[in-house]
């Protein structure tokens, strides 16, 4: 099904090429005044110079010609140029009509799917999640679910940190405080203990504390450093004890991951793309693309038309051991030897902008991706309290994750009991649904890029630009039809009629705007757009339902026409939100 912007410039190409003039010039636009008109055409501007000609002598010729089209209302030539038009409201409700029956909702699914690689999350094993991981996850999921809608074929990676020095300092902890476990005897050569020797609890304690003491003792720091090295390089024991720390870790990241609506398919780890390494280091040398500079060896990657350093890549430290660098790198690597992506999208903050300039140059000039496969770096801005600084705890630490989403399942919870009397076990289960709305759209709604400040009072509120709104929107419209059909009513013998009046129109005019929405959220990953849109649309819903007596009224064809317009609305809402990462509750 045809986007209506698609079908309406259709028709005023016919009418430009009608009059005399390129067919091209017949673009149509949603008009940046509404006041005036639904839509506009600016062709005869463009036009005025190639034709020699006033551009509203244009527009009059052109406006003449769309006078006979039963598509428009009103096509109207205003100075000095533009083309004001508005459509006919039989063909809005036919074209509604026709997205109702389209399960895609009039979303034109891509003609030329890609494999695509959403890299996000990026959490360490052995460290809980914390708030600065929320970005990443929520991002990710929405444009992973987004880039899914529109037809791609999209894999989820968590890509968990497993494999850098945090290791070697658990390792060196618990040593210190269980040396009679067999993973320290070097002599063992039985079966290792199924059981973990620590809960996730104790492995957020040990980690920490390890760290602190390696920047104080530099024999414990070196020590750690050795555990790394022979983890790195197979110590049997060390071996089993990281498959511990990896299971009590991952056990937990998915659990908090879950509580966000958060999931992937994927969950690799830095180890994976270990084996890779020596191969793509030796190609690498041998085909003359790193070279050593002073004693690290180096890929160049800065290019003649760089405004600013950017720094060779380096591969190997003079030690010969690697870096992130190296690990990325060779995921690039196992990522093409197992799934050949068409592109690989990685969600992270934007200050890495520099690494992942240098990372994706050095994959291409050195062909570890193929020539047409598309990196993008999707960097996202800071999360900042009310005083706009990175949000902390009320002591000034980092606030984990789980305590951050408790916060706010406590503030709906409250906000629930204080408005209405629900049964209290009935309220956790809406809060928890609500407040996941006010976390993910308070994040989504900014452009990804940008720094915002984490207000818990604006995004819990059922007012404004917020998920909570959003959701009682939906809760609103859910509880009409519910009454309707309790009295009888049957939705599937609803047909939409054209519009009765304004606020009507306006809603039917912004629900032929989804599509568009949709493909614009995709092309620029852009989860902002969505809701923007359904924003719009809440408010252009709840302006129809203020000013019109639905249940009531008393025109039985009428009544089945506004719910079969309620239908669809709650449909692209809840189609809308799912591509965010929430859903809406049956109650509010």
């Amino acid at each position: 099904m045809k986007q209506i912007l698609e079908l309406l410039g259709a028709e005023t190409a016919k009418a430009f090429e009608k009059a005399g003039y390129e067919a091209e010039l017949g673009k149509v636009t949603v008009s940046n005044r509404p006041d005036l008109c639904e839509y506009q055409c600016n062709g005869a501007m463009a036009g005025a110079k190639k034709y020699k000609k006033a551009p509203l002598m244009i527009a009059e010729e052109v406006c003449a010609v769309l006078a006979e089209n039963d598509i428009f209302s009103q096509a109207e030539a205003v100075r000095p140029g533009f083309i004001n038009l508005k459509v006919d409201p039989a063909f809005l409700a036919e074209y509604l009509r026709g997205m109702a029956e389209d399960e895609n909702l009039s979303v034109q699914k891509t003609d030329s799917p890609k494999t695509i690689i959403i890299d996000y999350g990026g959490a360490n094993v052995a460290k809980p999640l914390h708030v600065g991981h929320l970005r990443s996850a929520v991002i990710g999921e929405s444009v992973k679910r987004i880039l899914r809608f529109m037809g791609h074929k999209t894999i989820g990676d968590v890509h968990l940190g497993d494999w850098g020095l945090q290791m070697g300092l658990i390792i060196t902890e618990v040593r210190h405080r269980q040396p009679e476990l067999p993973y320290f005897d070097p002599s063992f050569e039985g079966s290792y203990p199924e059981k973990a020797p620590f809960t996730i609890s104790e492995l957020e304690e040990i980690y920490p504390f390890a760290s602190g003491r390696s920047k104080e003792d530099p024999a414990y720091k070196e020590e750690a450093m050795q555990a790394t090295y022979e983890l790195q390089h197979g110590n049997r024991g060390y071996l089993a004890l990281w498959n511990h720390i990896l299971d009590v870790s991952i056990r937990d990241l998915k659990k908090n991951y879950g509580n966000l609506n958060v999931e992937f398919d994927l969950w690799k780890k830095e180890s994976d793309a270990q084996p890779y390494i020596p191969a793509m280091v030796d190609r690498l040398k041998k085909e003359g693309y790193a070279h050593l500079d002073q004693g690290a060896l180096v890929v160049d990657v800065k290019e003649d038309t760089d405004t600013k350093e950017v720094p060779p890549c380096m591969i190997l430290k003079s030690d010969g051991s690697s870096l992130y660098n190296t690990t990325d790198l060779a995921t690039l690597v196992m990522r093409r030897e197992l799934y050949d992506p068409d592109q690989v999208i990685y969600v992270v903050d934007k200050r890495q902008e520099l690494y992942f300039t240098q990372v994706f140059r050095c994959a291409r000039k050195t062909g570890i991706v193929k020539e047409d496969t598309q990196l993008d770096f999707l960097g996202f801005g800071t999360m900042n309290g009310r005083d706009g600084k990175p949000f902390k705890t009320r002591e000034g630490g980092v606030m984990r994750l789980e305590n951050l989403i408790r916060e706010i399942n406590e503030e709906m919870y409250s906000k629930i009991m204080e408005n209405h009397e629900a049964d209290p076990e009935e309220a956790r289960k809406t809060a928890k649904i609500v407040a996941l709305s006010a976390i993910k759209y308070g994040d989504l709604s900014n452009q990804a890029s940008k720094d915002y400040i984490f207000d818990v009072d604006k995004f819990t509120s059922f007012e404004g630009n917020t998920g909570p709104y959003i959701l009682y929107t939906i809760v609103r419209i859910k509880s009409i039809i519910s009454r309707f059909t309790a009295a009888g009513g049957d939705m599937s013998g609803c047909r939409m009629l054209p519009a009765a009046g304004d606020a009507e129109k306006a809603l039917m005019l912004e629900l032929t705007g989804f599509a568009a929405a949709a493909a614009q959220a995709c092309s620029e990953l852009a989860p902002h757009k969505i809701c923007a849109y359904i924003y719009s649309l809440a408010n252009a819903f709840n302006r129809f339902y203020h000013e019109t007596r639905i249940l009531t009224e008393e025109n039985e064809e009428q009544k089945q026409s506004w719910m079969a317009l309620l239908d669809l609305t709650r449909r692209v809402l809840e189609t809308s939100i799912d591509l965010l990462g929430f859903e809406a509750p049956e109650k509010m």
